[in-house]
């Protein structure tokens, strides 16, 4: 594999048709994030599945990420763009979740890329078994550059719904059925920095869980991710959504979670 990666996007005519309705919903949330924005959103539309619709929604940033988005949505009728004010991450893609129409939610970071086949290997599963309500795969750690460091560590975790409680391996890149991700009552905005673990184990609590072993998500790591600003805020909301996991269970009272920091670390 190339230790960098490149990205081209070649216009199809059939992608410029507007879609009345599109099977898949991907999100991308962005604040002042113009440096990878761009990518990002290529990353979606290179995709070997085409049936999508991706909503962009800028959390009131001030540099260039408005512009960016929408030249895309002047290329591609599949792009929609909205300018907000300046919530938070969680209540940002809260709102931009209910903008979107797709049986099948999924997100990205502004920061990150999909593989091309992400959405064509996840929905394949999602379309042939009815009792799968979310599906993961693999990823790849690349640096700031965009040089590949190698397979996530989490991607060797096996996914279980009690392991789930002790290891986030449900990491990345996540499709799921909009009728289980409201079932569960969606993202929880007290989970300021945990609100995908949050949800994953609410998730694995309601439906079926699969695990593609391929390595279909690149996690850009740097220096002004969530993960490695909020190390401690992360670790305390990550003991309280275990907590309300086992409260959901019936284990509260044979189980409890106790949070002693050592030193910060990004929970990642």
């Amino acid at each position: 594999m190339s230790d960098e990666i490149h990205l081209t996007v070649t216009a199809k005519p059939q992608t410029q048709m507007l879609l009345m309705k599109a099977l898949i919903s991907i999100v991308i949330t962005t604040y002042n994030g113009e440096r990878y924005l761009g990518a990002a959103i290529e990353s979606v539309l290179s995709q070997t599945r085409g049936d999508f619709e991706l909503l962009i929604w800028d959390d009131g940033s001030t540099d260039d990420s408005v512009r960016i988005a929408q030249t895309y949505a002047k290329q591609d009728s599949r792009v929609r763009v909205v300018a907000a004010v300046h919530q938070g991450r969680v209540q940002a893609l809260k709102g931009a979740i209910a903008q979107t129409t797709g049986t099948y939610i999924g997100w990205i970071d502004q920061d990150d890329l999909l593989a091309a086949a992400a959405l064509q290997e996840t929905t394949a599963i999602l379309d042939t078994n009815p009792e799968v309500g979310f599906v993961y795969t693999d990823y790849l750690d690349m640096e700031e550059s965009g040089k590949i460091r190698g397979y996530g560590t989490r991607c060797h975790i096996p996914y279980s719904k009690e392991r789930l409680l002790l290891d986030f391996m449900t990491f990345f890149f996540r499709l799921m059925r909009r009728e289980v991700f409201e079932q569960v009552g969606g993202l929880d905005e007290s989970m300021t920095h945990v609100e995908d673990y949050d949800l994953c184990l609410k998730l694995s609590e309601a439906t079926e869980v699969r695990h593609v072993k391929k390595p279909l998500y690149y996690y850009r790591c740097h220096g002004l991710s969530a993960s490695q600003k909020y190390p401690r805020q992360q670790a305390e909301n990550a003991c309280d959504a275990i907590a309300n996991a086992l409260k959901r269970r019936g284990l509260a009272e044979q189980l409890q979670v106790q949070l002693e920091i050592l030193q910060d670390v990004p929970f990642q």
